[in-house]
């Protein structure tokens, strides 16, 4: 797999790099907003599979990163590609999110030392998926309880949708959960019956579906 990686600081992309290749990755590194853009529009052989974005880049510090992303998406609809930020930055995730497509990621930086999670979340990005922070689905929760929009769900359904939003499947919500996939299924139903959001059988879909409901 064929990974852009945006980072400035050294060290962290010196640490990003070998962690990427040791899991058979092969890295195209970058440390400014114009340089992203120009390797995840390149062609053929140079094409990326997929992308690990630092929001914040040179020359603007701002929001650089994100905004090269988003451009390469838009000329390369469903390019993958994973935003790291210092912070929970619920606008980013909005914009990220605003396409109503998959094969995106918003972590914070934090989730990058533990290297299982961060690989786990760059290869279902680019299988198409959608990864979320656990913070800031969070965030989204309590915006949602704010508005009375997710009162009527139990403990455990909260429990449930809250790993759907950050892009689990089935398997891996019974897993952390450690209740069985059935239950699952079940929980899922009635979350979905009672925030009348459309079924899908789809994983990302689903990911798709729940963090639309949330954003509103």
């Amino acid at each position: 797999m064929r990974v852009v990686l945006a980072e400035d600081l050294f060290l962290l992309r010196d640490g990003l790099i070998r962690t990427l290749q040791e899991h058979g990755c092969e890295v195209v590194a970058v440390d400014n907003g114009p340089s992203l853009l120009r390797a995840l529009l390149a062609e053929g052989d140079s094409a990326p599979d997929a992308a690990v974005v630092d929001v914040r880049l040179p020359p603007t510090f701002t929001d650089e990163g994100l905004q090269a992303a988003l451009e390469a998406r838009r000329r390369r609809p469903g390019l993958p590609v994973l935003i790291l930020s210092q912070y929970v930055e619920q606008l980013y995730a909005h914009e990220l999110l605003a396409g109503g497509e998959g094969a995106v990621g918003y972590l914070l930086k934090d989730r990058v030392t533990h290297t299982e999670q961060f690989i786990d979340a760059v290869r279902r990005v680019a299988a198409g998926g959608t990864v979320m922070d656990p913070q800031v689905i969070s965030k989204l929760l309590l915006r949602s309880d704010a508005r009375g929009r997710i009162g009527t769900l139990t403990q455990r359904e909260r429990d449930v949708l809250e790993l759907m939003a950050e892009g689990r499947s089935n398997a891996a919500i019974a897993g952390g959960l450690h209740i069985s996939e059935s239950a699952v299924a079940k929980h899922t139903a009635s979350i979905f019956t009672k925030l009348r959001i459309d079924p899908s059988a789809d994983d990302n879909r689903r990911v798709l579906a729940v963090l639309a409901y949330l954003k509103r």
